[in-house]
């Protein structure tokens, strides 16, 4: 709702200008729907994005139904991303879903709305120079999620590969982060709040290389807990899923309250 509302003013003030002073887009008065979006695509192909989603939006106000208008909105999504405006470009993307879920080409703005958030978060950490541990995931998520919709409904999607790639990364950044905080909890000693941090590691990324380390944590907090039988089922799957862990070998401290200790000191 917030990128909507965003992209509703935005549009507005565009609309604005028609009252304004004269403009480049008053050469657009009597010309065809097909004839305004042939104009913005060309300044798309010029790089101008600016200009761009000015004409697309005058081809929508003037022309709101037919095939121009809708691929209208979906350029506008694209130009407002290439212009490094991910806000916009995701609300813009969340229009086009909304108003066509069963357009044949849906499946882009859900690939164009993850990547808009996607670069919405690489935005933030450049600006700040902060990882993803140090800070609220919300868009990592968000982007998962995104991708994942995109995965689920459409898999033989021409973008549903390069978003399985992307998700797993976005998979392995939101272990780490739930690991910091794991590693947190533990140095405060709340291990029973460690061990939900683990548990949702393991539940929802269970294909990122944060596992071992969660089942580690786990198994320390459930000692330093006294709670034996969990500690015993949770050692067992560590050694059937990861036979070659470091904390099997011979040269690992035998008191499992330590290995998480141990683990860090590797790494």
């Amino acid at each position: 709702m917030k990128y909507i509302l965003i992209l509703t003013f935005t549009l507005l003030l565009n609309a604005c200008a028609i009252f304004g002073e004269p403009t480049e887009l008053d050469d657009t008065r009597g010309l065809s729907a097909e004839r305004i979006y042939q104009m913005g695509a060309a300044k798309m192909t010029d790089r101008d994005y600016v200009k761009a989603i000015e004409y697309f939006t005058k081809l929508e106000s003037r022309y709101p139904h037919g095939k121009y208008a809708t691929q209208a909105q979906l350029e506008t999504a694209y130009a407002h991303y290439k212009k490094q405006d991910p806000v916009l470009a995701v609300a813009a993307a969340d229009r086009f879903i909304k108003l066509h879920p069963n357009h044949p080409n849906v499946d882009y703005a859900y690939y164009l709305k993850g990547l808009a958030i996607f670069t919405e978060r690489g935005i933030i950490e450049k600006a700040t120079k902060q990882q993803v541990s140090d800070r609220d995931p919300r868009a990592l998520r968000d982007s998962f999620m995104t991708f994942k919709d995109l995965v689920t409904r459409f898999p033989k999607s021409r973008y549903a590969k390069d978003a399985s790639q992307r998700m797993v990364y976005l998979s392995n950044s939101l272990s780490e982060h739930e690991l910091h905080v794991a590693r947190y909890y533990m140095k405060r000693q709340a291990y029973l709040a460690a061990v939900n941090r683990t548990k949702y590691v393991i539940e929802n990324y269970a294909q990122s290389p944060g596992v071992e380390e969660a089942l580690v944590i786990q198994i320390s907090a459930y000692d330093l807990l006294g709670v034996e039988d969990l500690k015993n089922d949770t050692l067992r799957v560590l050694k059937q899923n990861y036979p070659d862990s470091a904390l099997l070998n011979k040269n690992a401290p035998t008191d499992e309250r330590i290995w998480w200790k141990f683990w860090e000191s590797m790494y």
